[in-house]
């Protein structure tokens, strides 16, 4: 009789074990939780609300603002721009607009941005004399432009050289396409420092020559569209490995 009494008490023993391990799972759960929540923007929070309460009252103006994507088959709605983005929009805009309003420019020219920074690519055709590192009245207008974001904006940038064979023969003064585009990157450099005023360091001159083409140049057409400058606006803190690729 005692014998069987004291396994009664052992199995009682091991059930309130297992049972306080999942108390205390839960409340760790529970506090890692509130944790989170805690992280949360207030303006998010009270979005998250509104979409689990079924009052069907209006977002207000800041729930609005926030833009967090709705439920599948919804329209979804812009998420809200950082100051960083607004910079590089603003820029990108900037650029756009003296190309656009520039017929040399319009049809030879193209910007893109990525989360480093604003890029600009203009043809060689629109920047340079045939042959030479002599800008045209229409590269001037565009690195005033460059001038311009240098002045308003804490970035650096980086101007690409980019040549063909073909742009390095004949009366060039450049017997390759290497020396070319570094003469070109380096004139345009060379216009920005001198007009801008600001700290050489800013400003980098890169030469690829035809090491990184755009499309591929199985025809002449095809090969003009790689012979460009590139200005690349980026932040300061960017390693430079980031962006002379």
């Amino acid at each position: 009789m005692p014998s069987g009494g004291k396994k009664k008490l052992t199995s009682h023993g091991g059930s309130w074990k297992v049972a306080y391990a999942d108390f205390v799972t839960a409340m760790m759960a529970f506090f890692l939780l509130l944790w989170i929540l805690s992280m949360v923007p207030k303006d998010t929070l009270r979005v998250l609300e509104g979409y689990f309460q079924s009052s069907g009252r209006p977002l207000t103006e800041s729930e609005r603002n926030f833009n967090v994507p709705r439920m599948q088959g919804e329209e979804q709605r812009a998420l809200p721009l950082s100051d960083e983005q607004k910079s590089r929009l603003t820029i990108a805009m900037k650029l756009k607009k003296i190309i656009m309003e520039d017929p040399q420019l319009k049809n030879s020219s193209g910007i893109s941005s990525d989360d480093l920074g604003v890029l600009l690519r203009v043809n060689n055709n629109a920047m340079f004399e045939p042959g030479t590192a002599v800008l045209t009245e229409a590269a001037k207008r565009v690195l005033d432009q460059t001038v311009d974001v240098l002045k308003t904006y804490n970035l650096y940038l980086v101007v690409r050289g980019h040549a063909g064979a073909a742009e390095a023969t004949g009366k060039s003064l450049y017997p390759s396409a290497w020396e070319l585009s570094g003469a070109r990157a380096a004139a345009a450099a060379r216009y920005i420092l001198e007009e801008s005023g600001v700290f050489s360091y800013r400003v980098r001159a890169i030469a690829y020559a035809d090491t990184r083409p755009l499309v591929p140049s199985t025809q002449e057409h095809e090969a003009d569209q790689n012979r460009r400058v590139e200005f690349y606006f980026h932040r300061p803190e960017v390693m430079s490995y980031q962006v002379v690729y």
